[in-house]
């Protein structure tokens, strides 16, 4: 039997767990072979359909898919199957920490993720609880990077309007940000699976952990540093980031509020503060890595 059973290894945080997990005995799970995985362990199972498991579950279940489809189709087992969760040690999943930074959002799409990923964990945490076996569910923040060919879509995005714009106002009194390598997500997920198998002092034991990168910096800062990172040809190199007052920002940005209300929201978060959640390297035992780190691809 593996160490680890993973799910959601075509995320870039899930392809980094698989890269950097030598020491661990991992078999991915999912409805399909991830690139580059002809030869490794692989298990049919589609977390959308329960019958689609071919055979029990075993070993510390680690999951960076949604978390919507996770929790429902381990209740679902756990009630009418619970004979194939029985080689199931402990599970550790992904959440996000928009169940905190958006759980006062405005619109529907919003409300909707977090009433989702609210229940979600819930579910999650009740079930394993019925089981008998611990839970871990990381709520990261701002991911960034891209691992293979699989790319975030957070600062990506950013780069993107950089490159499109050769002007972005930004708010004077921009919020504070606290983003998160796929690699160290990926690294946080690792530390807790070998706490669970191996007990380690100094861990969380709570069921939720919110977690962030090591750097805290305005939104401005963030774009300023992530655009110094870019090779000199990138049109992002080019693009004029303007600080404005924030009743100017917010003038300007009024006409998505009935355009793109998701969108309106989005771009008002940029004044609010969403940080102050534990750092990675205080759970990898590592030094504190600044942002960006490098590479933003690999």
């Amino acid at each position: 039997m593996s160490d680890v059973l993973l799910f959601g290894a075509t995320s870039p945080s899930g392809l980094a767990f698989l890269q950097g997990s030598e020491s661990l005995s991992v078999t991915v799970a999912g409805r399909r072979r991830p690139d580059g995985f002809a030869d490794g362990p692989f298990q049919l199972c589609d977390l959308r359909a329960v019958d689609s498991l071919e055979q029990s579950l075993g070993g510390t279940l680690v999951s960076f898919a949604p978390l919507w489809h996770l929790a429902p189709f381990l209740a679902r087992l756990a009630e009418h199957s619970p004979a194939r969760l029985a080689g199931i040690k402990a599970v550790v999943a992904c959440s996000s920490s928009s169940v905190i930074t958006k759980r006062f959002a405005f619109n529907r799409f919003d409300r909707n993720l977090v009433q989702r990923l609210t229940a979600s964990q819930d579910i999650l945490i009740r079930t394993c609880k019925d089981l008998g076996i611990p839970c871990r569910i990381v709520a990261p923040t701002l991911i960034y990077g891209k691992v293979g060919t699989i790319g975030d879509r957070n600062l990506s995005q950013l780069l993107q309007w950089m490159r499109r714009f050769p002007l972005l106002p930004i708010p004077a009194d921009s919020g504070l940000r606290q983003p998160i390598h796929a690699s160290q997500l990926a690294a946080v997920v690792r530390s807790l699976v070998i706490a669970l198998v191996r007990p380690t002092d100094g861990l969380p034991t709570t069921d939720v952990i919110a977690v962030g990168g090591d750097d805290t910096l305005t939104y401005l800062e963030l774009l300023l540093r992530l655009q110094q990172q870019c090779e000199e040809s990138d049109p992002a190199r080019r693009c004029r980031l303007v600080s404005v007052p924030g009743w100017l920002f917010r003038g300007l940005a009024a006409p998505l509020l009935l355009a793109a209300p998701k969108g309106f929201e989005a771009v008002m978060r940029m004044q609010v503060d969403l940080a102050g959640f534990l750092p990675a390297h205080s759970l990898v035992g590592e030094d504190p890595r600044s942002f960006p780190v490098l590479p933003l691809e690999r």
